[in-house]
């Protein structure tokens, strides 16, 4: 039977992972002004647009929450924050490619928090995806003679941060709302000094760069509005699945546009962590479809 609601809801998600695939494009718009300032107006105009959003949807009553939420959350804000910097810093310093790979490991960095701070147990596939992932990372610290420090920081950090968000079960909008509104004065503060240091970019160059400051608000806050959408509508194992269209586009941009170098050695990588992702997804979906297909299979109670 055709489920409209389904469709609409893949649509939802191809739209949010396709602004996130993307906004290294955006950033690099911004490239000629500092990551701190493009972070602190990136949290500014994300207030006001979340804000307006909760306002027209009367769900501004979701912001009161109890103190000790608010501090959890400020240390969420604070893991987020970071996360944000250390990919704006790695756009503008042509390391999307290294972005790239952080968001491809960072769903097996979950799974490898909540088996340290939640006492999640893996299945035998399970373990095996995650020793691939870090069989590739090995790769380039034996044949690059690096750790690739920028895409395990993004992966860690996001993975901090959706490792507390799910132990306060908050609605996303209203979650990144209280947020940003946590980090709301210490941006302020920051362009404030940064305009008595006469070193502020926005209304001091241009009106095109100020819009785009501007912007940021939305490239942060419609990809959330649009996911929202999408998990009300979609399994989760079908929006994990779409969570890698994001990576994969930032990986196409960065070779083919960005013409940022991809050895052979990155490909071997990278083809390690793909094998991964593949056998944890693919585990993953058979895994549910079995639950699925076991609850199913249970008679139900009579209730006469």
């Amino acid at each position: 039977m055709y489920d409209r609601s389904v469709l609409v809801g893949g649509y939802f998600a191809l739209a949010a992972y396709s602004i996130w695939g993307f906004a290294p494009l955006y950033f690099k718009t911004v490239a000629h002004v500092a990551p701190l300032e493009i972070i602190a107006h990136r949290v500014v105009w994300s207030v006001l647009l979340l804000l307006a959003v909760l306002s027209v949807t009367r769900q501004l009553n979701q912001l009161k929450v109890p103190i000790k939420t608010l501090g959890m959350l400020f240390l969420s804000a604070t893991f987020l924050a970071c996360n944000w910097l250390i990919f704006v810093y790695a756009i503008l310093e042509n390391k999307v490619v290294d972005t790239s790979l952080g968001y491809f490991i960072n769903p097996l960095v979950s799974v490898l928090l909540g088996i340290c701070f939640l006492g999640e147990r893996l299945r035998p596939l399970q373990w095996l995806a995650i020793i691939l992932a870090t069989f590739g990372i090995l790769i380039q610290l034996v044949f690059l003679g690096r750790i690739p420090l920028i895409s395990l920081a993004l992966a860690f950090s996001f993975g901090f941060y959706g490792l507390i968000r799910k132990n306060l079960n908050l609605p996303s909008v209203s979650g990144l709302a209280l947020e940003t509104l946590l980090v709301l004065p210490f941006a302020m503060a920051f362009l404030g000094w940064q305009q008595q240091e006469q070193q502020l970019a926005f209304a001091n160059l241009n009106l095109s760069t100020d819009l785009l400051l501007m912007l940021g608000g939305v490239i942060t806050s419609l990809p959330l509005l649009f996911f929202a959408a999408a998990v009300t509508r979609l399994s989760l194992t079908t929006v994990g699945v779409f969570q890698y269209l994001a990576p994969s586009l930032s990986l196409l941009l960065a070779v083919f546009y960005f013409d940022e170098p991809f050895t052979l050695t990155q490909l071997v990588s990278f083809g390690f962590v793909w094998l991964a992702i593949a056998l944890f997804t693919t585990e993953s979906i058979r895994f549910h479809q079995k639950q699925f297909a076991i609850q199913k299979a249970k008679p139900t109670s009579n209730p006469q």
